[in-house]
């Protein structure tokens, strides 16, 4: 039996987003944005309550400020007392992991989507996804960008305006465009 456009999307695998069903989640999703982003009054907890319509997991006290952007929603697992704030945007065509406690400043992009490197596919209207995995009490600075595939580990540090193109480690602290670990003097002089 072959796979749906969707069910290909899913797995990461060459899928093309015109496929009807995958057309028709966009649009829901859409219209679910409209009712999020619209409810900046609304308390944390009706806040939440809408996040759960959507997400595939939303953990205890976490909190996204709109406006937020996504594609699909039902890809995005966010933990327990995770933050997001304004202007968020995840490209979630695969799953996207937001451990506990992380806190993410404003104006942030996480990308699963990823687009073929070889032209013909791209040509064809092909696209793929890579998951991304944030691990539990991270810290991004607002305007960083985290590319397909990535993993960032427990207690990391991504600063501002980063560029992640590359797993971050356990504990690490990156910045810059591609993103690289910095030392501080203090670790240097050891």
């Amino acid at each position: 039996m072959s796979k749906t456009e969707k069910q290909k999307m899913l797995a990461g695998e060459l899928y093309r987003p015109g496929d009807p069903e995958i057309q028709a989640d966009i649009a829901a999703t859409k219209d679910w944005m409209v009712c999020y982003n619209a409810a900046f009054a609304a308390s944390p907890a009706e806040r939440r309550a809408l996040l759960a319509e959507r997400f595939s997991h939303v953990g205890a006290d976490a909190v996204i400020r709109p406006p937020f952007f996504c594609d699909y929603g039902f890809n995005i697992s966010i933990g327990d007392g995770a933050f997001m704030n304004f202007n968020c945007v995840i490209l979630d065509v695969c799953s996207v992991t937001i451990g506990h406690g992380t806190q993410i400043g404003p104006a942030v992009q996480i990308y699963a989507a990823d687009h073929p490197r070889d032209p013909e596919p791209r040509r064809a209207g092909l696209e793929f996804g890579r998951p991304v995995v944030i691990g539990c009490n991270v810290w991004i600075g607002g305007g960083a960008l985290i590319m397909p595939g990535v993993t960032v580990g427990d207690d990391a540090v991504i600063g501002a305006g980063a560029v992640v193109t590359r797993d971050v480690a356990p504990g690490t602290t990156v910045a810059g465009n591609p993103a690289r670990p910095i030392v501080s003097r203090s670790m240097a002089s050891k």
